[in-house]
């Protein structure tokens, strides 16, 4: 362990405060401004005078904290120090950070909360804004970000994805909760700046090495050990004029994050009487449902249910390399590069079911908010309903690149220190095989009877019952059927350059001005989503069973994959179903039906292509004074930053030509390969005041208050422009959308007052309140419209041609057999299924009546929104036991929230993210051995809006480290993530609107460390 010493503490604190913030120019310095913003000090704080030395002074009084205490004194002084409300984690020694992924170590601190992918912190929420409200820098730099969420359409948002980035290459991780006006805009909730190491950091050769293996048990089958290695050198050599730093990190986890899904309808009130919703008194129905909602209660009925299993190779590389010299005592220059790419390949083998809402039967919870405890359908058997068995293979890579420069030169004019800073960064994330980012491969067999959902139970239970003679687990019976091979791309381009000046006042003039800050910023971003989809919605049955050889199958085990959780003992869930190898079967459905146009490519070129550049200006000063009040010391801290951002925003879009009904209740639009050019413009300019105030009333007692102005610009889907439809549409409509370039960021008006006393070097207590008025908020209108003269197949002279033959009651199956037969010129049969019922497309005519489609577009709403909360935090060390603690409580609430009891024909406004956070931390450190335990916990919340909430379930995990130093320089560790297997649930109106179920598996993880 490398020991961090310093002459007295008050020389700790601004040593450490000033070491923290080399390489990050723009960020505005601590109190001490002694050392020029971008200069490194002459003497690196984590470096102090060898205690060997006897001819210095002070050497008999060091202070010397190694280890977890190192990294916790660090961030104390960081906080204590720094201008506004701040908290950060550095890392315990270079290369090796507190936890295993950035994101869980930012839960540590208060306010902060994350989202998982894969068991793995993936997403950061600050004070209730989501990672789309936060802006992340990595050392003061404005990062692009690349990442392709579901696959359903064109990638949009501007969230930080922090599983790109290991842990082993970071130094420290800092977050400034308020506003200032040497950061950049672009963060309501807060900036997180990920600080990398400098050779100049730490002078002379420094480096780490380590190797371990990871266990996750979690793996579907078997649980395999894979590797994780990391290397990290520095070295200064010349007299430390010239420094070197090198790291590099490779990581491979296989593991499986298996899942119930299930799609509900909108909230209906209990008088009404839509198609999906249940029948009502003088219905036959009626009686088959217990305890029916009340007229004025809202309920949802399922649409759809299935379970996944997922299994996930996640394979990360990651490097840096650092070039620092300083050739003369006024000047130093840095010239990185870093490097990220992490590769995400997933198989999905899922088994599912559909209802159609005709003969149901039910029972319902009491209002005003009703879950179902159960909904069953019975199907005749001329409805040959299918039992699905799909699988998706799927593989995304994100590389992330970043080139920067930074020149910092003390003038010859005393005081003042000049540095410019610059950088090309890009982000980029798309598929890494040909089926696509997102894709699925459909399989059924058809004869369902009666299927259920029990949502009695934590994990809901599906089942479902065949018609006689039919065997859900005979192979040859099982059909190709419908599939789709999603193709996004998203990259991101930064190029940014800075101007910053920091001037010390030693003139004695003003001398209630302690230091000036100012500067200019320049970002270029530029941004390009592209997206298309080669569907081919034959769920009816792409072709015989024959056609699909039987040992293409393989039977497997359900229930084992949902082990641990209520539900998955239940004897009437389905036990097996088949999985298949998804390449082998596209091969096979390629050169059957030339799925894939019969080469095996199954990613059409981008038939949605937009393009987006945004550019910002940004001047700003900051005078910073320091002065006393009742005698004891105190700061103002007063800024203004003036940014002006233009936006232009090209699309390429597809131009359907036609429309399809493919099947009883499937409709498709028709896209003729061409594509349409536009390009739309916007702009705007914000003035962003902040002022901060602290005070000391006694010693090691700061008092902190803060106003300022924020921003968080709209994400790139709604900011770019081009009208699109979807692909697919009901009977009576379509849907589509468009962006809108000229819309107003997010903008909130903060005030944050804190206390924080700081009773010992390492240990600190701490509160703090918030408040956030939001305006701008983005929401959605809707036109209703006709689009590119689309009709409707069903909506015309064939169709009530049929009505009048069949009778107003004839359902979809009898319609399209009428239609087959009397309109053969307009439609393509591609055969028949087992009832002899028509399968094959109905094509939209001229004489058809016009396809209605609801176009959404995003704009500023003039709904405003507050936000406020506490903040609690301890970190306390009990004496030199070893032993230490880290205790953090927010509460977060707010002005918007929504109402379940109201149904989806309501629009409603409300907060997304906001809850209660906790962390708990136990450690020990000392006599070479360290040892970590942790829990944290966040409480249920409001993930999206819309027609219907989402909430996620709250959710805590226990995690645990351990280390032993057995030789200097040599150690052995231990690392346990999610050792209480714990697991994962959301909902919409009811609890029992499951939407999503999965089980949370325990990861460990060993290896050996070497230092030098």
């Amino acid at each position: 362990m490398r020991s961090l010493r310093a002459r007295s503490l008050s020389h700790l604190v601004i040593g450490v405060s000033t070491a923290a913030l080399v390489g990050i120019p723009q960020i505005a310095m601590a109190q001490d401004t002694s050392a020029p913003a971008g200069l490194p000090p002459q003497q690196p704080a984590n470096l102090a005078v060898s205690a060997a030395n006897p001819a210095d002074p002070a050497a008999a009084n060091e202070i010397i904290v190694t280890g977890i205490r190192a990294s916790l004194q660090k961030s104390a002084d960081l906080k204590r120090n720094a201008q506004g409300v701040v908290d950060a984690i550095s890392a315990e020694d270079i290369g090796k950070f507190p936890d295993t992924n950035l994101a869980e170590s930012l839960q540590r601190i208060t306010g902060v909360s994350i989202s998982r992918s894969n068991g793995e912190g993936q997403f950061v929420t600050v004070r209730g804004f989501g990672p789309e409200y936060n802006l992340v820098t990595l050392n003061g730099r404005q990062m692009p970000t690349a990442f392709i969420g579901d696959g359903l359409s064109a990638p949009a948002s501007r969230s930080f994805d922090f599983g790109n980035l290991a842990s082993e290459g970071v130094a420290a991780l800092e977050v400034y909760k308020s506003g200032r006006a040497t950061v950049e805009s672009g963060g309501i909730g807060a900036t997180i700046n990920i600080r990398s190491p400098r050779p100049f950091d730490k002078p002379g050769l420094h480096g780490s090495v380590s190797a371990k293996g990871v266990l996750d048990t979690s793996r579907n089958g078997k649980d395999p050990v894979t590797p994780e290695v990391s290397g990290i050198f520095s070295d200064t050599f010349a007299d430390d004029r010239i420094g070197i730093l090198v790291n590099g990190i490779y990581q491979l986890r296989k593991g499986s994050q298996n899942s119930a899904n299930f799609g509900w309808r909108d909230g209906y009130l209990g008088n009404e009487n839509n198609w999906g919703s249940l029948a009502q008194p003088g219905d036959p129905r009626y009686g088959n449902i217990t305890n029916h909602p009340g007229p004025t209660d809202v309920y949802q009925v399922p649409q759809n249910g299935g379970y996944d299993l997922v299994d996930f190779k996640r394979e990360r590389i990651n490097g840096q390399a650092v070039l620092q010299a300083r050739p003369t005592d006024n000047l130093t220059a840095t010239l990185d590069y870093t490097f990220s790419q992490q590769t995400v390949t997933t198989l999905d083998q899922s088994v599912g079911i559909w209802f159609n809402h005709n003969n149901t039967t039910s029972a319902w919870t009491d209002g005003p908010v009703s879950g179902p405890d159960f909904y069953s359908e019975h199907f005749n058997a001329n409805e040959v309903k299918d039992l699905a068995y799909s699988g998706s293979l799927t593989s995304v890579r994100n590389i992330n690149r970043s080139l920067g420069g930074n020149l910092a030169w003390k003038t010859p004019i005393d005081g003042l220190t000049i540095t410019l800073d610059g950088h090309h960064s890009t982000a980029q994330s798309k598929p890494h095989n040909g089926l696509g980012n997102s894709n699925s491969v459909g399989t059924a067999i058809f004869g369902i009877e009666d299927q259920t959902i029990d949502f009695t139970h934590y994990l809901p239970t599906i089942s479902y019952s065949m018609y006689p003679g039919i065997d859900p687990l005979d192979a040859s019976l099982i059909t190709p059927t419908g599939n789709a091979f999603r193709n996004s791309l998203f990259k991101d381009r930064i190029n940014q350059g800075q101007f910053i000046g920091h001037y010390e006042n030693r003139t004695g003039a003003l001398d209630f001005i302690e230091s000036l800050d100012f500067g200019f910023s320049y970002i270029d971003n530029k941004v390009r989503t592209a997206y298309s989809v080669n569907q081919h919605d034959t769920w009816g049955g792409a072709g015989p069973a024959s056609d699909i050889p039987d040992d293409l199958f393989h039977l497997t085990n359900l229930p084992k994959g949902f082990s641990g959780l209520p539900g998955a003992n239940d004897p009437n869930m389905i036990q097996q179903f088949y999985t298949f190898d998804v390449k082998k079967m596209v091969a096979l459905i390629d050169s059957l039906y030339g799925t894939c146009g019969g080469d095996g490519q199954c990613l059409l070129p981008y038939t949605a292509d937009r393009r987006l550049d945004e550019k910002t200006y940004a001047p700003y000063l900051q005078i910073n004074s320091k002065f006393n009040l009742f005698g004891r010391p105190a700061h103002v801290f007063a800024g203004l930053r003036y940014e002006k951002t233009t936006i232009d925003s090209s699309a390429l879009v597809p131009v359907p030509n036609g429309t399809r009904w493919v099947s009883a209740n499937e409709f498709d639009v028709i896209y003729s390969g061409d594509s349409a050019f536009t390009t739309l413009k916007g702009k705007y300019h914000n003035w962003l005041p902040a002022v901060d105030f602290d005070f000391q009333p006694i010693r090691n007692v700061k008092l902190r208050a803060s106003y300022s102005h924020t921003i968080a610009r709209a994400d790139y889907n709604s900011l770019q422009g081009g009208q699109t439809v979807d692909q697919l549409f009901r009977i009576a409509n379509g849907t589509g959308s468009q962006g809108n370039p000229g819309l107003l960021p997010y903008k909130s008006k903060n005030i944050d007052l804190s206390a924080e006393w700081y009773y010992t070097p390492t240990s600190y207590l701490s509160i703090a309140y918030f408040h956030k008025k939001v305006s701008n908020f983005i929401g959605q209108t809707r036109v209703d419209t006709p689009a590119f003269g689309l009709t409707n197949p069903a909506d015309g002279p064939r169709y009530q041609a049929a009505i009048a033959a069949l009778g107003a009651n004839a359902n979809t199956t009898d319609i399209r057999n009428y239609i087959f037969t009397h309109y053969p010129d307009s439609v393509n049969i591609t055969g028949r299924d087992a009832a002899g019922n028509y399968l094959g497309d109905i094509f939209g005519l001229p004489e058809d009546n016009a396809l209605d489609f609801q176009i959404s577009q995003p704009y500023n709403s003039d709904q405003k929104a507050t936000i406020h909360g506490w903040e609690f935090g301890l970190q306390h060390n009990f004496w030199d036991t070893g032993f230490g603690v880290i205790l953090n409580y927010t509460l977060v609430d707010g002005s918007a929230k929504y109402n379940n009891a109201l149904p989806a024909s309501v629009s409603q406004f409300a907060l997304l993210g906001l809850s209660d956070t906790a962390n708990v931390v136990g450690f020990y450190d000392k006599n070479g051995i360290q040892a970590r335990i942790a829990w944290d916990w966040r409480a249920k919340f409001l993930a999206g809006g819309g027609p219907n909430p989402t909430y996620v379930e709250s959710y805590n995990q226990l995690d645990a480290s351990a280390s032993w130093e057995f030789r200097k320089n040599f150690s052995v560790f231990f690392e346990g993530i999610n050792l209480t297997n714990s697991s994962q649930r959301q909902h919409q109106r009811s609890s029992r609107n499951v939407t999503y179920v999965s089980p949370g598996s325990a990861r460990y993880s060993a290896g050996v460390r070497i230092n030098f």
